[in-house]
């Protein structure tokens, strides 16, 4: 009973259940790298420093509404590298802010 919980619970990122649709990878500035590389955003993530100092997250998620959050909350220091989809969707909610600000 345990491990199925866990299993559902688990299985994707932040609050929402479910199955993992995809898997983020994410790529954090030199600046930012020291402070993300500290943090658990999965129990299956998989991180790799690279040669300019920057730092490669990739978690599992099933719904995209609390990692977009994540990753805006970083800014410029956060480059969705993968998938397309997740791509798109954070370039359009920065869009829509964007609108928010004329001029």
């Amino acid at each position: 009973m345990f491990q199925q919980l866990r299993r559902a619970t688990q299985a994707s990122y932040g609050i929402f259940s479910g199955a993992a649709k995809a898997w983020a990878r994410l790529r954090f500035s030199p600046g930012r790298a020291r402070w993300v590389q500290g943090e658990i955003w999965h129990p299956k993530q998989i991180s790799t420093w690279q040669d300019d100092g920057s730092y490669v997250l990739e978690v599992p998620y099933s719904d995209d509404r609390e990692l977009v959050g994540d990753i805006l909350r970083h800014g410029a220091d956060c480059t969705v590298l993968a998938p397309p989809e997740l791509q798109a969707r954070v370039k359009n909610v920065l869009r829509q802010a964007l609108q928010a600000y004329p001029g």
